[in-house]
């Protein structure tokens, strides 16, 4: 069961009340990207494998965007992996020792980049891998990384396909899964008067997961999608595709990708849907502030768009930019933090650093123990005795038995004028996924 229910608001919105839903379970900064530090994690569940001891020293490696059509997340996610290791190895480390960090790019499905660089860290003994960012590139790799017997832990995979498929008990991540997402856009979308809805969805697991759910969420509410597109994101021309959404002329345009989505946004101005005349919605896959900045003031004026997480606070955010001085996005950066001190801390629980003992512990210490909120109070705590509740900065991030957060929050952001969404979203919607 999925339930929903907001919480804080920012801004007066018009919003649905609280929601009661079903659902069965469930996709290199600057400087970051390009050094080999400290960090460590690893993840896995009561059906993981058992495996031989760790070394003694958690190695942490990332495949996370540096290029491809997810790069402007990449420097928000490696600064809070950075961040991350910085306070680990400042409390003293991992079972006595720092934890190393080895960052590597995931590029994206166009590519072979992550399975190459998955190959480079498996060499190098990760125990525990974050990433990738996009769905599609973890599927494509995570065979690789589980049967190997390393933790792999994302930081924004939301497809649904992860709370299902088979990854040995080692696959966890601090993303909802699309159903939460889809089911507030949904609901953000019929509630703010839009009968009539057109959706350009990028064809892949991310992209028509999303897609499904926004319309069975609109359509329960009373609207109806009038066209829906799924669309090839590495299309050279969209056209087509956004013609076929103004034949229909629907209230509403829900815009599903990536990077490409600058593309489709410039094909919407050029046949006439702007925003002063339709109501866009975007995702997090292509909410940005960097993608749009070479469009002309407004074009993105009063798009919204719900991005996963809780609010990220100010002095979090402070510290990622004296790591990352270029630093304009911080979406999923806390889901990053939190993956990092999850691991680090499941390995200190378990008191041996393998991919297999880390999973094991991952679910013991986000819940059920002794509140705590970061890695220094939470290690304390575990070396004098004590079961262990980490609740981080993305959410409470419980995890439940397929390695998917029971509780999660979805903000709902508004561009404005400069065609840029500020930090702290119109509303939070919290919701608590069970089954």
């Amino acid at each position: 069961m999925i339930r929903i229910a907001p919480t804080g608001r920012v801004l007066a919105v018009a919003a649905a009340a609280s929601l009661a839903l079903t659902a069965c379970g469930g996709g290199g900064g600057d400087t970051a990207a390009k050094q080999s530090e400290s960090a460590a994690p690893s993840t896995a569940a009561s059906s993981a494998p058992a495996a031989a001891k760790g070394d003694g020293t958690l190695t942490l490696g990332t495949v996370l965007p540096q290029t491809g059509s997810l790069a402007f997340l990449g420097p928000p996610e490696f600064a809070g992996v950075d961040q991350a290791v910085k306070e680990i190895n400042e409390a003293g480390g991992v079972l006595g020792k720092p934890i190393t960090k080895i960052h590597t790019d995931s590029g994206d499905t166009s590519t072979n980049i992550a399975s190459q660089s998955v190959d480079k860290l498996l060499a190098q003994k990760a125990d525990a891998i974050i990433g990738a960012a996009s769905s599609s590139v973890s599927e494509s790799i995570i065979d690789k990384v589980t049967g190997a017997g390393v933790v792999q832990f994302s930081p924004a995979n939301t497809s649904d396909k992860f709370t299902t498929i088979s990854d040995k008990g080692l696959y966890f991540r601090t993303a909802p899964p699309d159903k939460l997402q889809g089911r507030v856009l949904g609901d953000l979308i019929a509630a703010d008067g839009n009968d009539t809805i057109g959706i350009l969805a990028m064809q892949d697991s991310y992209g028509s997961g999303l897609a499904d759910q926004v319309t069975k969420t609109a359509e329960e509410a009373g609207a109806s999608v009038v066209e829906r597109v799924d669309y090839d994101p590495k299309s050279a021309d969209f056209s087509a595709d956004v013609a076929k959404i103004k034949a229909k002329n629907p209230k509403a345009i829900v815009l599903i990708g990536f990077e490409e989505g600058a593309k489709v946004v410039a094909e919407l101005v050029k046949q006439g849907l702007t925003t002063d005349k339709y109501k866009w919605y975007m995702v997090d896959g292509n909410m940005s502030n960097t993608n749009y900045q070479k469009m002309p003031k407004g074009t993105l004026k009063g798009v919204k768009g719900t991005i996963p997480g809780a609010e990220a606070p100010e002095d979090f955010r402070k510290k990622l930019v004296e790591l990352s001085p270029k630093l304009s996005d911080f979406t999923y950066a806390a889901e990053s933090y939190d993956a990092a001190n999850l691991i680090a801390l499941a390995a200190e629980a378990a008191k041996d650093d393998s991919g297999a003992s880390i999973a094991a512990k991952l679910p013991e210490v986000s819940k059920g123990g002794e509140k705590c909120k970061s890695f220094k109070e939470c290690v304390d705590l575990l070396k004098a005795g004590k079961d262990i509740d980490y609740d981080g900065l993305s959410g409470p991030v419980e995890f439940n038995d397929a390695g998917d957060p029971a509780v999660a929050t979805i903000g709902v952001y508004q561009y404005g004028d400069d065609n840029k969404y500020p930090g702290k979203a119109l509303e939070y919607r919290t919701g608590k996924i069970e089954g």
